[in-house]
């Protein structure tokens, strides 16, 4: 400060004539160094994503008329790079790396009194970390010339933005023990700290495959983000939409990966990795930080599939037309939730040809085998009568169905729902025979007659009936041939055939001498024994095809016809009296005809008085 006043340039001058200014004088003012930056010191970890606010106290004493600007800046290393400067002018200058933010309102300066100037940023990154420089200026404008620095100090503090911090524990909630058991991972998040305000977690899931034959492969199974989104595996792409492996978050701080039916090709190695994000200056969601949990093994003994079927017997085919019924029932190990395909098949005799009768499919569609007559489909029926139970009818048995039937079952597993089905083992039941001899039914025969004596021209009536004994078959699959037959008592002991009945219901008569027919309007020559011979037909439920039986004859039944005198008198007697009553009707009548005609009266009538006829002739 001493040195302030009047300083003054003198030349001295050796000139006869003194000629111009040869001494100047100029004012020196000595400014106190009063400026003074005082940094107010942070926290020296910020939490990443929150906001920073520095502090720079710039003063000093108004003395001299002289202005302030304060330059605030981030050292990294050996490089500095200016944030921005506001001042001497109250102007403000962005560096050009900042510019951008500033404008977006992640950087800002707040002048406060009393030469405070604080520097606020904006949800803190990573790449914010350095040490921060308040550079407080103090400057003077002399009139015609620009802005003259005379004082310059710096105030300096450091800035480190911390990551997010967790523990990470993947555990086995549901561990399958087979294949097509159900898997439940949970990857639990603990001790989470410098987790900024707004922050959330995201999620990844990773499957290593087990070390083996193959190389080691990784594959991402999916991941959520910070906003729940999910994405997708490529190669878990369909299972995820299936709903056959989900990805949740059932807590704030727990996420889970479940597999609905795990199959061998899941097991391995799982990680989660768990990353932090947090919301940036334009608004948007970005990852800050990740961690990844220790690998969790999913394992389990590959134990063989194994089906086992039984058969038996339900209903029994004892004779030819019977219904014959099958049950099978299915257990399984090592397989887990399966659907079964059915195939019905049998043989003749134990080395004899395997023929496939009904196949019945995973799902549940049936369909008749290449050995089936088509005829007799409807009488064959495959059902699922339980979840592991089938049933095999088979109606109306004949003689070509005699053999062996046994059930070939085979189980298939989906590792989610709407894919193929694959094969995971089959195994054949044991097998039940149909053995049975075919006897037919039996027939009998019996004739009878309402009345063993009539009169001529009254009407006898015979019946032949039949009755079926053993395996009787439907009144439709019956059929009968019926012969009459009598032999007169005048005539030789040849019996004669009067009528038939074909099996086919066409009646036919045989004439004889007259027009009577053996049961009505009986005559005397109709007396004799009558007896009828019936050949039954009948549809044979072993073979299918009508089938004669052998030929019925039943015993004799003797009709008498009576001789009535009467009864052969009074006809010609009522002939002979019309005739004669007859007879003299017509006589009378005669001579009473001939009586008018042949006897006249001849009497004299009187004579007419016309006198114009004078002559008269008798």
């Amino acid at each position: 400060l001493t040195d302030a006043g009047f300083y003054e340039c003198q030349t001295p001058s050796t000139d006869y004539v003194i000629s111009g200014n040869y001494m100047a004088q100029v004012q020196l003012t000595v400014v106190p160094n009063t400026l003074m930056v005082s940094p107010k010191t942070p926290p020296p970890v910020i939490v990443e994503g929150s906001d920073l606010t520095l502090s720079c106290n710039v003063t000093r004493e108004l003395i001299h008329p002289t202005y302030l600007s304060v330059t605030w800046s981030v050292k990294k290393g050996t490089t500095s790079e200016e944030i921005l400067t506001f001042g001497p002018d109250r102007d403000l200058v962005t560096g050009s790396r900042f510019a951008q933010r500033y404008a977006e309102g992640g950087i800002r300066l707040v002048p406060g009194r009393n030469g405070v100037f604080e520097l606020v940023i904006s949800k803190m990154t990573m790449s914010d970390e350095g040490n921060y420089e308040c550079k407080g200026m103090e400057w003077t404008y002399e009139r015609g010339r620009n802005w003259i620095k005379i004082m310059e100090k710096m105030g300096t503090v450091a800035v480190t933005p911390t990551e997010p911090n967790f523990t990470l524990t993947l555990v086995a909630e549901v561990n399958p023990q087979t294949t097509a058991e159900p898997t439940e991972l949970a990857c639990r998040v603990t001790n989470i700290a410098n987790l900024p305000l707004g922050g959330r977690l995201g999620v990844s899931w990773e499957h290593t495959s087990l070390p083996g034959g193959d190389p080691q492969t990784s594959h991402p199974i999916g991941s959520l983000d910070a906003n729940g989104n999910l994405l997708p595996g490529s190669i878990y792409m369909e299972r995820m939409k299936s709903g056959a492996l989900t990805l949740s978050r059932v807590q704030p701080n727990t996420f889970k990966l479940r597999i609905l039916r795990t199959q061998e090709i899941d097991m391995g190695q799982y990680v989660c990795s768990v990353s932090a994000w947090s919301i940036n200056s334009q608004g948007d969601m970005v990852k800050t930080s990740e961690n990844r949990s220790s690998p969790l093994t999913v394992r389990w003994d590959t134990k063989r599939p194994i089906v086992n079927v039984v058969a038996k017997r339900i209903r029994e085919a004892s004779v030819g037309g019977s219904t014959f019924e099958l049950g099978c029932s299915v257990t399984t190990q090592n397989i887990g939730d399966a659907g079964y395909s059915v195939l019905i098949q049998s043989q003749d005799s134990l080395d004899s040809t395997v023929r496939t009768i009904m196949t019945l499919s995973p799902d549940n569609v049936v369909q008749h085998g290449g050995a089936t007559d088509p005829n007799r489909r409807d009488n064959l029926v495959l059902t699922k009568s339980g979840a592991a139970e089938f049933r095999f009818r088979l109606a109306g048995v004949q003689l070509s169905d005699r053999g062996y039937y046994w059930c070939d079952v085979t189980a298939w597993t989906k590792q989610q729902p709407g894919q193929a089905w694959t094969k995971a083992s089959s195994s054949e039941s044991n097998k039940i025979r149909i053995n049975f001899l075919e006897n037919g039914p039996s027939f009998s025969i019996a004739i009878k007659s309402d009345d063993s004596s009539v009169y001529p021209w009254e009407t006898a009536k015979m019946e032949c009936s039949l009755s079926v004994s053993g395996s009787s078959p439907k009144t439709d699959d019956l059929a009968y041939e019926v012969k009459w037959f009598f032999t007169r008592l005048r005539g030789g002991p040849a019996s004669v055939q009067v009528a038939s009945v074909d099996r086919f219901g066409v009646v036919r008569k045989i004439n004889r001498n007259s027009s009577s027919d053996p049961v009505s309007s009986v005559v005397s020559s109709d007396s004799g024994e009558y007896f009828c011979s019936v050949t039954p037909w009948y549809l044979s439920a072993s073979t299918g095809a009508w089938t004669e039986a052998q030929e019925l004859t039943s015993s004799k039944v003797f009709l008498a016809v009576k001789f009535a005198v009467w009864d052969s008198l009074k006809l010609p007697l009522l002939y002979g009296a019309s005739a004669s009553l007859g007879v003299g009707l017509f006589s009378l009548v005669l001579g009473l005809v001939c009586a008018q005609c042949c006897c006249r009266n001849t009497a004299h009538l009187p004579r007419s008085r016309n006198k114009l006829m004078d002559l008269e002739m008798d």
